[in-house]
């Protein structure tokens, strides 16, 4: 391994000489693909170690639990260790085990720091995705956003949220006189879905202290990217939870980091394993961005790998710009598979010496078809390489060492405390506290909350035949202390000729959403 590249893997005879990839085009994206057990995990650990050696930070997933062992250094008496000598001997390296700077992180907050974000920096376009929300469900909780940015209702957690529904549902009237039509049943669909991501685990990832980027990108004592670890082994069991959450921090990253042009090394690299989570069914505007940000997003330093079994799992628009490639074995076992096998050996730099076709048929596990840029962002040949074993431990730590690790982390406590400030759950229901009392002081009035809805604060008359009788229109009655529709009500119309009206365009790519 070289200060400006990360040697990858070589080979004997039939196999290609030293191949690396290149620090300064680490930040072209990359992709890592091949069958079940073929070996693309160790290549995703020693591309990890790569870039941690280097003082480039890393964020990756570990769906299975084998990739915590990047923590602790691999054990000269190993079960592996002779064959990771061998290995070393036939591609020319010198095999010296280590350990790496690690921070493990959790939504669940058992296997590492907790991981959250704000419903509000979510946004309601990833909400929505994330709720499998239809368009005019999608619209009502873009109504919902908008009324909390003008009435200054923070929406942190879930039932900030849940608060925020609830009192669109009691006054749709009023409301769709201003967005259109806000529906009652599609409020009630929005509620019953957030219950169902309640239930997955989803409220541990809303709310405060929320993810601050930069603990991300931190490095060692020695100048060592750390490896950040999310783990996904539970995550998975919620698949659209996990897509929407790496889609929200790959969005975050391309919104909040400056423009670096072309670095010598990556800031930081991202890994987004399972990466077929994020396109299945997935709309053609939202690819249509993510493929916007893979193009973008390397021009602030971020390098994106994506991992998955098939190439064809990625869209050709986002494939086209993957310039590092790792492809494992791919089996072909069906016409679908022959015809997925050809298609991937379409997209390599053909090599004289053989057929990429039947190349990345034969290769076996641990051996991979490879392809870097080269000078000047070239795609290399496609090559036949022995892939490197990792220095690290192959395998997950134990849990007292993930403990152990967890406990020296230069983020211990900072993100353990679950914080709740005030916001829109509490304002709401002190609002609603006022009405019960002002209420309860008049009883003429009945439930605040259900009466009164008028925009103008005029009380309703509670005897319409006095009209009739009296030949002349009533005086408005005395007003009471607004209830919470009419204080909301009333802010809300005098903002109706001051303000634009912005649309409110946040989460998924954020401000690319607000261009064309």
């Amino acid at each position: 391994m070289g200060d400006r590249t990360i040697f990858v893997g070589g080979g004997g005879e039939g196999y290609a000489a030293p191949q690396s990839l290149l620090l300064k085009y680490g930040n072209r994206h990359g992709l890592i693909a091949g069958a079940t057990g073929t070996g693309k995990t160790v290549t995703l650990q020693i591309l990890a170690e790569g870039f941690s050696a280097a003082g480039v930070p890393v964020f990756l997933s570990d769906i299975k639990g084998d990739l915590s062992g990047i923590g602790a250094a691999g054990q000269a008496g190993g079960p592996l260790h002779d064959a990771f000598l061998e290995r070393a001997g036939t591609i020319g390296l010198s095999l010296d085990y280590a350990a790496f700077p690690v921070t493990y992180w959790d939504l669940h907050g058992e296997q590492g720091h907790p991981i959250r974000a704000t419903v509000s920096e979510m946004g309601p376009l990833l909400l929505a995705r994330l709720l499998e929300l239809t368009e005019p469900q999608e619209g009502v909780l873009n109504v919902a956003f908008r009324l909390a940015d003008e009435e200054g209702l923070a929406l942190l957690d879930l039932k900030d949220l849940q608060a925020m529904l609830a009192f669109i549902a009691e006054n749709a009237q009023a409301i769709s006189a201003r967005y259109g039509l806000v529906s009652t049943t599609s409020v009630g669909a929005i509620q019953r879905r957030l219950l169902v991501l309640e239930t997955q685990g989803a409220a541990r990832l809303f709310g405060e202290p929320a993810l601050m980027l930069s603990d991300l990108m931190l490095c060692d004592g020695d100048g060592r990217g750390r490896v950040n670890i999310l783990a996904a082994d539970r995550l998975m069991n919620a698949p659209r939870l996990y897509a929407t959450f790496l889609l929200w921090l790959l969005s975050e990253l391309f919104e909040e980091l400056p423009e670096v042009g072309d670095p010598e090394k990556p800031r930081l690299v991202f890994f987004f394993d399972e990466a077929h989570l994020l396109f299945n069914d997935a709309p053609k505007a939202l690819v249509e961005k993510v493929e916007q940000v893979a193009r973008l997003i390397r021009s602030k330093g971020v390098g994106v790998y994506f991992i998955t079994q098939n190439p064809a799992d990625v869209p050709d628009t986002i494939l086209g710009q993957l310039g590092n490639r790792v492809q494992h074995a791919l089996r072909a076992f069906t016409a679908r598979d022959q015809r997925d096998l050809a298609r991937a050996a379409e997209t390599y730099r053909p090599n004289p010496r053989f057929r990429t076709e039947d190349a990345i048929r034969d290769v076996g596990t641990g051996e991979a078809v490879t392809s870097f840029l080269e000078a000047k962002g070239v795609p290399g040949i496609v090559e036949r390489t022995l892939i490197r074993p990792p220095s690290s431990q192959l395998g997950p730590i134990s849990t007292e060492a993930r403990r152990a690790l967890i406990a020296a982390s230069p983020l211990r406590g900072k993100y353990d405390t679950v914080i709740d400030r005030e916001s829109a759950y509490e304002k709401l229901h002190a609002r609603a506290e006022a009405a019960a009392r002002n209420a309860a002081e008049d009883p003429a009035e009945g439930s605040g909350f259900h009466r009164a809805r008028r925009y103008d604060g005029v009380r309703p008359d509670p005897d319409p035949a006095r009209e009739t009788r009296s030949g002349s229109a009533p005086k408005p009655a005395a007003r009471r202390s607004d209830s919470v529709t009419e204080a909301f009500a009333k802010s809300f119309a005098r903002q109706l000729g001051t303000r634009s009206g912005q649309a409110i365009v946040r989460g998924v790519l954020g401000t690319l959403f607000g261009r064309r």
